[in-house]
């Protein structure tokens, strides 16, 4: 049986820089027609105090794609193919690198995605809009809520 991985991350920051949270969903379908769901994990964490949106973007993409690793095991992992959806488009854009990285947590986050790639036959970084990314935004809002993090 031919399967892939899917991933939807989000991260989110209440005072860019504020308190801030990941969230996401990972699926493992058969590569199909049909895509089918095998398997389907769910995560929402507290990831600190002071965090940017960019950087809790980028964490749930981190957490997600190490995740992920443990959801189908190693060896499988490195047969596989992952599609990843994120509603930041910089990000993407910085991922595919039609962007620059200039900021040096921001290149940090990129080697260590880069590395993690590589435990995978392929990653592909695709840009949706937020709208199509709700399940994974209530996860970090359900994160920052539990904290008690509020914007005022």
């Amino acid at each position: 049986m031919n399967k892939k991985i899917i991933i939807y991350t989000d991260g989110g920051s209440r005072g860019n820089p504020g308190p801030a949270a990941i969230g996401g969903v990972i699926s493992v379908v058969e590569n199909n027609s049909e895509a089918r769901l095998l398997k389907k994990n769910e995560f929402s964490e507290f990831i600190g105090d002071s965090r940017t949106n960019n950087e809790a973007e980028y964490e749930a993409l981190i957490y997600a794609l190490d995740q992920a690793k443990k959801v189908v095991s190693k060896k499988e992992a490195k047969k596989m193919s992952v599609e990843c959806f994120l509603d930041s488009e910089l990000v993407v854009k910085q991922l595919n690198h039609e962007y620059k990285l200039k900021d040096k947590r921001i290149q940090q986050y990129f080697i260590i995605i880069w590395n993690l790639t590589l435990d995978y036959k392929s990653v592909k970084f695709n840009h949706i809009r937020r709208e199509l990314n709700k399940e994974a935004d209530a996860l970090v809002n359900k994160a920052l809520d539990e904290r008690g993090s509020s914007l005022f």
